[in-house]
């Protein structure tokens, strides 16, 4: 039997007991039942068979037609989705790189420009956006040649160093924010105030004290030939500059940690680092695996 035959009867309550099992394993039977009960709810003055059937008909043929328009349309909006999310991903991904106590490591900007981080810092930097703003940020200390072109910036949690073409150091850990200018002009915008460095000059501000006119006549900063070296720095500064060069930990016993420090400490030689920071400040330590303990003098 035909199909709109089964469903004429069905509508006229004809349906014999095996043309019912015919009508239920029609492929829409589902939908003719829901669309039944939906126009159960109407009722016509009249009932025309015949016209029902076509409309039923017309309604089962724009169903099919709007499941067919719509899985293309899904099938767009699905990929279109996909391809924003992959673009937003790629658009916002940045370059992270990070180095561990006792390591260092050089890092290769778009534009040619170098980044050598001293222990346990990371810069990061957007290699999409280059083009237009030549930017990193820092957490840590790093060195930088920076090649000539548009304004390059160094972004820290609490400051901003920007330059064209130089060399500089970033410095900041814990109460430390530190700017070395080595060659051409820096600006350092810190805590309120912005001031210009040019060669030999170096900012300093430990605890919200501000050391401007420092000089130097290095040519680089010491640690990138593995050395460390400071120059009436509170003394918990070289400690912690020690266990981030060694991987190790201190523990102070009768210390006075700020105490000004002036002197320098090797990166290969831990033995001769400890007697390098102990001896000039009459110390004693004593060494347990990655633990050492100082001891000052007892007091009388």
């Amino acid at each position: 039997m035909k199909r709109e035959e089964l469903i004429r009867k069905w509508l006229d309550n004809e349906l014999e007991p095996k043309e019912l099992e015919l009508f239920k394993a029609l492929d829409d039977y589902e939908d003719l039942l829901r669309i039944s009960n939906s126009m159960q709810s109407f009722k016509p003055d009249a009932f025309d068979t015949d016209v029902e059937l076509n409309r039923l008909k017309k309604s089962l043929e724009l169903k099919n037609q709007q499941k067919n328009w719509l899985k293309p349309l899904i099938a767009i909006a699905a990929a279109v989705v996909i391809l924003f999310g992959i673009y937003q991903s790629l658009s916002l991904q940045e370059t992270q790189v990070s180095t561990l106590a006792s390591q260092k490591q050089e890092v290769k900007l778009p534009d040619n420009s170098n980044v050598f981080l001293n222990a346990l810092s990371t810069v990061s930097f957007n290699e999409k956006e280059w083009d237009t703003q030549r930017e990193v940020q820092l957490q840590g200390e790093a060195f930088f040649k920076v090649e000539k072109g548009s304004t390059f910036n160094v972004k820290t949690a609490t400051g901003l160093v920007t330059v064209v073409g130089t060399q500089f150091t970033v410095k900041e850990r814990d109460d430390l924010f530190e700017v070395v200018c080595y060659e051409g002009i820096v600006r350092v915008d810190h805590q309120g105030q912005s001031l210009v460095l040019k060669k030999g000059e170096r900012y300093l501000n430990i605890h919200g004290a501000l050391t401007f006119n420092t000089q130097t006549t290095e040519l680089n900063p010491s640690w990138i030939d593995n050395i460390s070296s400071f120059k009436s720095m509170p003394y918990s500064f070289v400690l912690a500059e020690f266990e981030r060069q060694y991987d190790i930990k201190f523990v102070e016993n009768d210390i006075d940690s700020q105490q000004l420090f002036t002197g320098s400490f090797p990166h290969d030689d831990m033995d001769f680092a400890l007697k390098s920071i102990t001896l000039p400040l009459n110390l004693k330590y004593i060494r347990n695996n990655r633990m050492i303990t100082l001891k000052g003098e007892q007091k009388k």
